[in-house]
């Protein structure tokens, strides 16, 4: 599972990059003195992390101005361009420039966080599910704490909390993040500058092209006084130390060798199952017109942008020199635990417990992933209103994680933001779905049955179905004789 609310530092220099993600409350600093002579100081590390903004569409900006401007890449705000664009006037294609502040457009449903505090919460975390019998209750019991710090912390700091798991379980961080919901479009540069190469991501293709788009934070209606902002410079020289900062993913190194067996041979080939038939699906749907092309453009490349990288890490996976090296680390791992009796009885069956709930995962998956909806922006809105309704009813911190008090304000914007909704596409979306439904659960499945009854129409106007029509004469848009002839067309 990937950790997006991760804020850590990853190192590089020249073209040999020195490999490492790092928190901002634990970096290297005596190491990076040592190999650089560059001795890293809170104040310069609390000014990196303040400057940084986590995109709720995923990704990572830059403040770069004393009055609120964000840098952040083209394709990371893709979704925000499309949200903007219309059949008159699309934004991927043709780019935007705001001349003056009058004219910066605002975003409808974008929310940018910085990071303003850090707290170990461990212990209090741990403790939580210590002395309790079941693992599923030992992590309904830290589950619960989580919640419940989370809302002791927005009361007394206001700061948008969140709560997160570090090195598998390892620590537990409690995040305050400042939150921005004013966000408005500045500048974005032509498609065809931005994706210099045909490719819209950085898996196949170097980026020699203007990546870049700008944004700006509001706050009370006016530009924000940015008191930790990124100046600018004429770029890096020769020799010089260079640091990236952001919002990535774990790293995952301390999954075991079963959850790597897991995702070669179920999670990922399953995905990657789902991703081509949806890439091929929207390929059709843009065939259907230039509108059409432009609406799904952005799922299209998401899609695409995420079938590439499971593909790589599939091929990682399959890689002998790589699974080989991860047993040999596991044997010497097993070796030392089991080598002492205090160690063995504490962490002695850790790998058979994992490996149980890998199997249940797997038998799973299906179930869990039919649920989800197939893309359907409707459907999502659908489903997390009827879960918020039930889980409202719960004191906060016995909710799933996603309907707490704290995680509300985010998904009150999402139901009530103005993102554009386009019928037709809505429609691919649901039809997709439903075929994985009956492809994967089968034709009989209680939930493919459901499914079926909200099928979108696919009939040609003058078609009408093998049954009396409920429509009056003056009402109807086709003709007696056009019914017989359909009828006679679907019963040979």
């Amino acid at each position: 599972m990937f950790t997006t609310s991760i804020a850590a530092l990853a190192l590089s220099f020249l073209a040999a990059p020195d490999e490492g993600m790092w928190l901002f409350t634990n970096p290297p600093i005596d190491a990076i003195d040592s190999a650089y002579g560059v001795r890293l100081t809170p104040e310069w590390l609390e000014h990196v992390q303040k400057s940084c903004v986590r995109f709720s569409t995923g990704g990572s900006g830059s403040i770069v101005s004393a009055d609120g401007l964000v840098m952040t890449n083209h394709h990371v705000a893709a979704e925000i361009l499309a949200q903007l664009s219309s059949a008159e006037r699309d934004l991927l294609e043709q780019g935007f420039y705001a001349p003056s502040r009058t004219d910066e457009v605002p975003c409808p449903d974008l929310e940018l966080l910085a990071l303003w505090e850090v707290r170990d919460v461990t212990e209090v975390v741990k403790s939580a599910g210590e002395g309790l019998e079941s693992p599923a209750e030992a992590g309904a019991a830290r589950r619960a704490a989580m919640s419940r710090l989370e809302s002791e912390f927005a009361a007394e700091t206001g700061l948008k909390p969140e709560l997160v798991t570090l090195y598998q379980g390892g620590q537990y961080h409690l995040y305050g993040y400042r939150r921005f919901t004013d966000v408005r479009l500045v500048f974005a540069p032509e498609k065809a500058a931005a994706f210099f190469g045909g490719d819209p991501d950085n898996f196949e293709y170097p980026r020699y092209c203007l990546d870049v788009t700008f944004l700006r934070i509001y706050e009370n209606g006016e530009p924000l006084a940015a008191e930790h902002h990124l100046a600018w410079g004429d770029g890096a020289d020769a020799e010089e130390l260079v640091f990236v900062a952001g919002h990535p993913g774990s790293t995952e190194r301390l999954n075991t060798v079963r959850h790597l067996e897991y995702f070669r041979d179920v999670r990922y080939p399953k995905i990657l199952q789902r991703l081509w038939r949806r890439e091929v699906q929207l390929q059709t749907f843009s065939q259907g017109g230039a509108e059409h092309a432009r609406i799904a453009e952005d799922e299209l490349f998401g899609i695409q942008n995420s079938r590439k990288a499971l593909t790589g890490r599939l091929e990682g996976l399959n890689d002998p020199v790589i699974m080989d090296a991860k047993l040999d680390a596991e044997r010497q791992l097993k070796a030392f635990v089991w080598s002492e009796p205090a160690r063995s009885t504490k962490w002695g069956d850790a790998w058979d417990e994992i490996a149980r709930a890998q199997a249940v995962q797997a038998a799973h998956l299906d179930r869990i992933t039919a649920v989800q909806g197939g893309g359907s922006q409707l459907y999502n809105f659908a489903r997390s209103l009827v879960r918020a309704g039930v889980e409202r009813q719960k004191p906060s911190e016995d909710r799933l994680r996603e309907y707490s008090d704290a995680a509300l304000p985010r998904l009150a914007q999402r139901l009530g933001s103005a993102v554009p909704i386009y019928p037709d596409l809505e429609a691919d979306a649901v039809r997709s779905w439903l075929s994985w439904l009956s492809e994967n659960l089968g034709g009989d499945d209680p939930l493919t049955v459901r499914g079926a009854a909200w099928r979108p129409p696919r009939a040609p106007k003058n078609w009408c179905a093998n049954r009396p029509c409920s429509i009056p004469p003056s009402a109807r848009a086709c003709s007696r004789a056009g019914r017989r002839r359909s009828r006679r067309r679907t019963t040979r």
